[in-house]
């Protein structure tokens, strides 16, 4: 097995980024993305630290280069209850060929390190209905299902202030 380096995603990231969002969410869950307003949004996060952070799994190829195999975003939750912040895990994804071996597991492992850090107090997904085998691999990682459902406004009303 190749071994798996984590690092934070830098500018130039942004092409590879985001190809594998505009692929998550066609493979997730079956939606065609804009990809200028997605790497316009990628861009906002990848420039400002306090919307969102990158990190990117890499392995090394036959030829000993390093080749990014997947990826997470996170951004973060104050909760009054706990007096500390949550780390949410959003944008996952892990390039086909890298899929079970370990890639994604590298990068939970890194953001639970850095929510144990003083000023955390856990770290949150939320995972589409229909991914099971997302679902069956976060459950398999210790994660529990907390009771909670995620609500939202739909994208037709979030639009209808903007004209």
């Amino acid at each position: 097995m190749s071994e798996i380096s984590i690092r934070p995603a830098a500018f130039d990231d942004l092409d590879t980024i985001v190809d594998f969002s505009a692929r998550l969410a066609s493979e997730s869950e079956g939606v065609e993305l804009d990809r200028e307003v997605l790497s316009a949004g990628i861009r906002s996060a990848l420039e400002d630290a306090l919307k969102a952070r990158y990190f990117l799994a890499e392995v090394r190829g036959e030829d000993g280069a390093a080749e990014i195999a997947g990826q997470l975003m996170i951004t973060y939750e104050w909760s009054d209850w706990r007096d500390g912040m949550f780390i949410w895990i959003q944008s996952v994804y892990v390039r086909g060929k890298e899929r079970r071996k370990g890639i994604f597991r590298a990068l939970y492992k890194h953001v639970t390190e850095l929510a144990s850090s003083p000023g955390y107090c856990g770290v949150r997904l939320y995972v589409h209905e229909g991914n099971t085998s997302a679902r069956e691999t976060y459950l398999r990682l210790g994660m529990v299902e907390p009771g909670y459902t995620v609500l939202e406004t739909p994208d037709e009303l979030k639009h209808e202030d903007e004209g």
